[in-house]
């Protein structure tokens, strides 16, 4: 949002500001006007103020509209900071410290995989992107932010407002319900229409999740396909951060292919790693990843795209007899072998 008539600010009522900017609730409960007649125009509520309320902030009558805008600004200038059109990645070295000669970007709306073994140094590289490495991480990486490099303002002032990051472990240590959990971050973020925002959040949430969830739900008692899955969410409906990592989504027990479809449509840089080849093959491009340095980037090929189904086919086999075990049934060696014949056979017949 621009906030370009800054003097239209002085003729709305209380309760237009906050419809325009809900970053302004905070502004007037910082100074004890939370409560006030939302109907009344700004300049009007500055000339009602008693003497008293101007010497206990310290400030000019006249100054309380500039301290408005002052605060509008700061928020202006976060929102300006956010708007990332690409990354760059600049090789570093290996393990073995060859070097990787590789200059990649990446724009927004792009969904990228990150494969390569366990160990082999996948995470590392999302840690570099996290931190927008400058040649000061062992790899001797190098993170670009719209092709330019980034400021030391934009590394770490705008330390967790630039990059939204989901990992393989997430623990809630807050004694919160899911509503509460949900509301805190719609108004710390200065969502607008914040109820539907956390009902929207509560709804794909368990959507996404293996096994459903209330709002009553502490969110300490949430499984940890369950606490992924809200915060996927989250980070789809409420957080503004431009570049979503994430590590791993295939072991959380989720919906995975809507987990990415949802962040997708956000137009967000997205980088995945992941084991799973239908996540690796949704993704416009692949960094493959070996003895801790990138070895090559693939473009996922038309052929790929086209195979992703059939490979989709056999997943669910295993998807079906996953949840057969989960609730308890007995397998049947006779029922599977039919069916994996009858998905080989059709997949076969379709190449």
């Amino acid at each position: 949002m621009k906030y370009d008539n800054y003097e239209n600010l002085l003729n709305m009522s209380i309760e237009e500001i906050k419809e325009s900017y809900s970053m302004a609730f905070d502004f007037f409960l910082n100074y004890n006007l939370s409560n006030i007649d939302d109907s009344i125009a700004f300049n009007n509520l500055i000339e009602s103020l008693d003497e008293e309320f101007y010497i206990t902030f310290g400030i000019e009558k006249e100054e309380l509209y500039i301290k408005l805008v002052e605060f509008l600004k700061e928020f202006d200038q976060d929102e300006e900071s956010l708007n990332i059109e690409s990354i760059t990645i600049n090789g570093g070295y290996n393990k073995l410290k060859e070097k990787e000669a590789i200059s990649l970007k990446i724009k927004a709306g792009e969904i990228i995989s990150i494969v390569g073994p366990t160990g082999s140094g996948k995470s590392r590289l999302l840690e570099d992107i996290e931190c927008l490495a400058q040649r000061d991480t062992p790899t001797n990486r190098q993170i670009l932010i719209n092709e330019s490099v980034p400021s030391d303002e934009t590394r770490f002032v705008m330390d967790g407002k630039l990059v939204a990051q989901l990992s393989q472990n997430m623990n809630f240590v807050m004694d919160l319900t899911v509503e509460e959990f949900l509301q805190m971050h719609s108004k710390s973020r200065f969502c607008k229409n914040q109820d539907d925002i956390v009902k929207k959040c509560f709804y794909c949430a368990n959507k996404l999740a293996g096994e459903k969830f209330e709002l009553t739900t502490k969110i300490t008692q949430l499984s940890g396909g369950q606490s992924r899955a809200l915060m996927i969410s989250d980070t789809a409906y409420m957080s503004s951060s431009p570049i979503v990592l994430i590590d791993e989504i295939e072991n959380a027990g989720i919906d995975r292919k809507e987990a990415l479809r949802l962040l997708s449509k956000k137009e967000k840089i997205i980088l995945i790693s992941t084991h799973d080849p239908i996540l690796a093959l949704n993704a416009d491009k692949r960094i493959v990843i070996k003895n801790g340095g990138i070895s090559k980037v693939i473009s996922t090929t038309d052929e790929e795209i086209e195979s992703i189904k059939y490979i989709e086919s056999l997943d669910n086999i295993l998807l079906d007899i996953r949840h057969k075990v989960r609730k308890g049934e007995v397998l049947n060696r006779k029922e599977i072998k039919s069916i994996v014949q009858e998905e080989v056979t059709g997949f076969v017949g379709n190449l």
